[in-house]
């Protein structure tokens, strides 16, 4: 480590005119379109997309790197002092290259002053986790049966190879190879792991709206690092989870018939498997189930965040694994959403407790107005205005036309009503029409007051607050999520599975932080 900093170090002194690196024998590659570095107390933000326009604009520059970020940093910028894709002359060069990576992906082209090469050479410098070579060899398209313009993807499992031909008309485009390659060098089934690391790289992904806390759904949010990025590019929004308890062999027997499932799905569904016996109780408590459930399907979309469950109890054959991606794929199963049983106290207490089965009856009630708090337990703004919504509901418990309510979000899912931030404050005034109010203002019990006495909106002297600034987005991993994620100048976040809190908010925000999902 040591030595790979003081490399990156020694890169970084080289100043700008190193960073544009050239192919052996082909065109110059374009640098990335310019925008603001950012700063933070004077000091430079900087990432692997704009350490480019940092040397550009100065001379020198001493960087302090993070230790988990140094390995991708200095390999970001070997690929920018030297070229992106070693050149291949030889069959037994060709060969090294491909046995000594995991995967490894191939450039042929039969002029390495075309244009593809160029967008080739750009794709190169930025996927730091793939080994890239180029060849403008006859000998070594027939060696390995490619009839023209190809990039190849080698891999030492699954399919073993995939090859992405270069369209003779329209060129290569770099979007469509990006995803071609994120998606085709993940494994076919991927195991679930619950490292943390993941929740920090989805935050960079999400950039400026991370602030506050961040709802990811669990099945990308443990994955080891280096695979969640290739999630959130490849945009595979239908992930399928596998739960089994990995310590018994009956279980462990069906991991053959779940990857049988797989290869026609590639690109459509991620398969995941979740060992219950591990520490994912967070991974079983948002999709409702529980660890002596298992075996047990569900699939995710990360888009919409439904959830879905195979109907019946069958063996999970891959037949049956097929047939449920394909019916959940057209449409034919509906999803299916969480309720906690209702509480025999529910309503006991000066703040009552509603779960999905009971939350129409009370918001609803046309005889009441209705002041309910969706929270998660995890999620720190929501513990810190707890006090206040108590005090609240102690003031107003002899009204009877007011409730003040409260809802785990985590636990219990509305189809009418999703929440999209933790804390989300919504009035239900009495009378019909179903009518819904979002409160957005200050937590403190005399502005909540001010709201209820005022019939459902805060007098005119006291205009309602923008929405709140430190907000916790619940994305879909379009953007993965994901699932995901630190962004100069934000300074406090939550991620839902993990419960890991961010330091990362405008320090000068004065509206009240939310946790948006």
């Amino acid at each position: 480590m040591d030595g790979q900093l003081l490399l990156a170090l020694l890169l970084l002194l080289l100043g700008a005119s190193g960073l544009r690196g050239q192919g052996p024998g082909g065109p110059e590659e374009e640098p990335p379109e310019e925008e603001e570095v950012p700063e933070e107390d004077g000091i430079l933000v900087l990432n692997q997309r704009n350490l480019g326009l940092a040397l550009r604009a100065h001379r020198t520059l001493l960087v302090q790197f993070c230790p988990k970020e140094a390995d991708g940093m200095a390999e970001w910028l070997r690929r920018r002092v030297g070229p992106s894709a070693m050149r291949l002359a030889d069959t037994e060069g060709a060969q090294a290259l491909i046995d000594s990576r995991d995967v490894v992906v191939i450039g042929f082209f039969r002029d390495l002053q075309d244009e593809d090469v160029a967008t080739f050479l750009a794709l190169a410098q930025d996927a730091l986790d793939m080994t890239f070579g180029l060849t403008d060899q006859p000998k070594l398209f027939e060696k390995f049966g490619v009839p023209k313009d190809t990039v190849v993807l080698f891999k030492k499992f699954d399919e073993g190879r995939a090859d992405f031909p270069v369209d003779e008309e329209l060129g290569l485009d770099q979007g469509d190879l990006s995803r071609f390659l994120l998606t085709h060098s993940m494994h076919l089934v991927t195991e679930f792991n619950s490292q943390a690391s993941w929740a920090i790289s989805v935050l960079a992904e999400v950039g400026g709206a991370g602030r506050g806390c961040l709802w990811q759904p669990p099945c990308q949010l443990s994955l080891p690092l280096q695979t969640s990025p290739k999630i959130f590019s490849a945009r595979i929004l239908n992930h399928l989870l596998l739960f089994v308890n990995q310590t018994l062999a009956e279980h462990l027997e069906l991991l053959e018939g779940f990857g049988e499932a797989a290869p026609p799905f590639r690109g459509q569904v991620l398969f995941v498997v979740v060992d219950v016996g591990a520490s994912n109780a967070h991974v079983l408590q948002y999709f409702g189930l529980k660890a002596e459930e298992a075996p047990a399907l569900r699939l995710i979309n990360m888009e919409t965040t439904k959830k879905y469950a195979p109907a019946g109890g069958g063996p999970l054959t891959a037949a049956a694994v097929a047939t449920f991606c394909h019916a959940v794929l057209s449409g034919q199963v509906k999803p299916y959403l969480l309720s906690q049983d209702v509480p025999p106290d529910w309503d006991r207490r000066p703040v009552k407790t509603l779960v999905g089965k009971n939350f129409e009856q009370v918001a609803f009630d046309e005889t009441k107005n209705v002041f309910v708090k969706f929270y998660a337990p995890w999620c720190t703004h929501c513990k810190a205005m707890a006090a206040a919504w108590e005090a609240l509901a102690e003031k107003y418990k002899d009204h009877e036309d007011i409730v003040i309510a409260e809802l785990d979000a985590t636990a219990n899912e509305l189809e009418a009503f999703p929440v999209h931030g933790f804390p989300t404050l919504k009035y239900f005034p009495a009378g019909p029409g179903r009518k819904v109010i979002e409160y957005k203002s200050t937590r403190d019990v005399e502005t909540f007051s001010k709201f209820l006495d005022n019939g459902g909106e805060l007098p005119a002297e006291e205009p309602m607050a923008p929405f709140p600034v430190g907000a916790c987005p619940k994305v879909a991993v379009s953007g993965p999520v994901a699932l995901g994620l630190p962004v100069a100048g934000v300074k406090q976040g939550c991620s839902f599975q993990l419960g890991l809190c961010l330091q990362d908010t405008p320090a000068n925000a004065s509206a009240e932080p939310k946790e948006e999902l």
